[in-house]
């Protein structure tokens, strides 16, 4: 069984799950986000977002692929590149941090291994960039609506984020902010391996993830046009 993580891109976007590529919960403001999801189309939305971070910033997230199948994904960017992040009861994200956005693995790949490959990814590309932390928020009633943000099933459970090693550094009954220093992430035991598994399998809203298909277009086709 071959496995590989590859970057984020807005070729790479397409092999997303369907309801994950149409989403931009994190990529725009609350008012910008309904706005986008009634009368206008998301998808662009977030390939215009994933276009800007990638140019002034770097990769924003990472994709691991098992026998050519994408199986899961993470997302992260820098707090003042995820305008939902200041919705937050307990934003800010500190200076020196930044922001998990989202992640998930598909069920059938659940158990693998492969969140622990992802996430320690993204450590290793955040730490090449002199970043020390990576803060999140968690939703301590997944599943549930919220009366100021509405539906946050984007928002990972906070029970994951406390099972693989990050700390609360700002309580609250509904969306705690944790912090996880980044060399933590990159010696997990395999028992946070399992609850890292286990979390985020459950979060998936799909089955499966489309088939890989041949990349048609070239990254710099695609931001010129």
């Amino acid at each position: 069984m071959s496995r590989r993580v590859v970057n984020l891109t807005l070729d790479t976007l397409e092999d997303l799950p369907r309801s994950c590529r149409g989403c931009v919960y994190w990529e725009l403001d609350p008012v910008s986000a309904e706005r986008a999801c009634a009368n206008g189309d998301p998808g662009l939305e977030k390939e215009a977002w994933i276009s800007q971070t990638l140019l002034e910033w770097g990769s924003c997230g990472k994709i691991v692929y098992v026998d050519g199948m994408p199986a899961g994904f993470v997302m992260y960017a820098p707090p003042a590149y995820v305008p939902r992040s200041h919705a937050f009861p307990t934003s800010p994200v500190s200076p020196d941090a930044a922001l998990f956005m989202t992640a998930n693995v598909v069920a059938p790949f659940a158990g693998g291994g492969l969140g622990r490959m992802l996430v320690q990814a993204m450590a290793r590309d955040l730490m090449k960039r002199g970043i020390k932390a990576i803060e999140a928020f968690g939703d301590a009633k997944f599943g549930e609506l919220d009366s100021e943000l509405g539906p946050v099933g984007c928002v990972t459970p906070a029970d994951f984020f406390t099972a693989v090693g990050f700390k609360t550094v700002r309580p609250h009954p509904r969306f705690p902010r944790l912090r996880m220093e980044l060399r933590t992430a990159l010696s997990w035991k395999s028992d946070v391996e399992y609850a890292l598994e286990k979390l985020l399998g459950s979060m998936s809203p799909e089955g499966l993830l489309r088939p890989v298909r041949p990349a048609t277009r070239s990254l710099s086709g695609q931001l010129g046009s």
